[in-house]
């Protein structure tokens, strides 16, 4: 009985429109394109990897714009494994028709062009012709491997950016040199040699070519968010961030007790991970990897004194999900990543750990002789207690309440103080004696 019930929910849901539809995401591309416009890209393009749509159909109005995020669309639609294609709704000039030719096939709505991608400055202005020269013999190169990799004529793509380049299709002339090439949808879906010059077919909406693909096809519109542009901003000033909450953790690990620096370091932290999550970057994996990391971190610090390994696996777990964050991994590609993609990375940490251990060392040397320092220490002995460091003397013995490294906190006839250790780690439990007062700083060594 309940076998046939199946087959009857499965015969009845079967004959339900849409059910079991081939779903095809379009991603709208309009105005200039730009960095900001190729986060939104990337994001759409492993949402629909991840959702098992069929195709990637770019909605295109765009008169151009960044070469460089071009390129970078480019790169994103090659790394993805759901086939794409080009819907060109009224204009794909310049760097559009770059991206069209990056994907696998093209459709024209019935007023509307596609090339002209000669170079100029960011500001529009010609580049000059020793500049263009170089710019034009590089990308031609590129655009025409990448249209040869999508089966469009790679003659036709470095036409629309080399206004030298001549285009013939057996005997007949397509385009003269002289002039950059454009096509009307007409000149793009002729027929020459057997098959269209450059486009698919001519359709009047998104709905129709989702339609020419597949019959019957549940069509899927991902709009970009506000934050796609805040998320270029966070990812852009990854190293700074990453630097402020280096030097804010040191601070507040110099003057215990939760305070301003703990917090700005969270926030630098927080913003990080905002920034990658939702420029399509990190996963929430990567955030619960660090979480780990600083738990493991403060449980070594603040409970497990003396016992390194939390600490040190905790701070590895820190380092290696900030690190690969930064990894623009897409869903089919190995978990491992490849060099290219973590170049980025390598850069990002490196400047923020070159400028880390330089702030470090700063505020190692001055931090302790500014008023600031000791109106925190004062502050954080008064959460804990403990407000008389400055009552200790050069000979005072005392026992070690947790590891210094050298900070930690000691006990002198029952007053806990905060000391640092000349020389080596001093194990938790250890006698130690008082050799230097300094202001608010009392150094210690071990006794015997």
């Amino acid at each position: 009985m309940k076998n046939i019930i199946r087959c009857a929910l499965a015969l009845i849901l079967s004959w339900t429109p849409g059910f079991g539809a081939e779903e095809v995401v379009v991603v709208p591309l309009r105005g200039e394109v730009s960095q900001a416009q190729f986060f939104f890209l990337r994001r759409a393009l492993k949402d629909a990897e991840k959702s098992g749509a069929k195709l990637v159909l770019i909605d295109m109005d765009t008169y151009g714009g960044e070469l460089k995020a071009s390129v970078n669309m480019q790169d994103a639609l090659s790394k993805s494994g759901v086939e794409t294609a080009t819907f060109v709704n009224k204009n794909a000039g310049s760097a559009g028709a770059l991206i069209a030719v990056s994907t696998k096939r093209i459709y024209m709505a019935p007023v509307s062009a596609i090339g002209a991608a000669a170079p100029v400055m960011g500001g529009g202005q010609q580049m000059s012709e020793t500049m263009s020269d170089k710019v034009v013999s590089y990308f031609s190169g590129y655009f025409r491997s990448a249209a040869e990799r999508n089966g469009h004529n790679p003659d036709i793509a470095e036409a629309f950016i080399n206004k030298t380049k001549e285009v013939k299709i057996g005997e007949e002339k397509i385009h003269a040199p002289g002039s950059i090439l454009t096509l009307s949808a007409q000149e793009a879906v002729r027929v020459v040699g057997g098959k269209p010059l450059l486009a698919v077919a001519v359709a009047e909406d998104v709905g129709t070519v989702a339609e020419l693909e597949f019959r019957g096809a549940k069509v899927r519109r991902i709009e970009p968010s506000g934050f796609e542009q805040i998320a270029f901003w966070l990812t852009s000033l990854a190293p700074i961030l990453l630097l402020a909450g280096i030097a804010a953790g040191y601070i507040e690990i110099k003057t215990p007790g939760l305070g301003v620096p703990g917090v700005l370091a969270g926030v630098c932290f927080v913003l990080f991970f905002a920034g990658h999550y939702i420029a399509g970057l990190a996963g929430r994996e990567v955030i619960v990897l660090f979480a780990l990391g600083v738990v493991l971190v403060v449980a070594e610090l603040v409970f497990l004194n003396g016992f390194i390994l939390p600490g040190v696996l905790g701070v590895l777990l820190m380092i290696g999900s900030l690190f690969y964050a930064m990894v623009d991994r897409y869903p089919q590609q190995s978990w491992i990543p490849s060099m290219e993609e973590v170049i980025r990375p390598i850069v990002n940490m490196g400047i923020a750990g070159v400028l880390g251990v330089v702030v470090i060392t700063l505020l190692a040397r001055v931090l302790p002789k500014t008023p600031l320092y000791g109106h925190l220490v004062l502050a954080a002995e008064e959460n804990f207690g403990s407000a008389v460091k400055h009552a200790l003397h050069v000979g005072d013995e005392g026992v070690a309440l947790s590891t210094l490294r050298p900070v930690g906190r000691a006990e002198f006839g029952g007053v806990v103080c905060d000391v640092i250790s000349e020389g080596d780690f001093v194990e938790s439990g250890s006698r130690v004696r008082v050799v230097a007062v300094n202001g608010t700083e009392s150094h210690v060594e071990r006794v015997g």
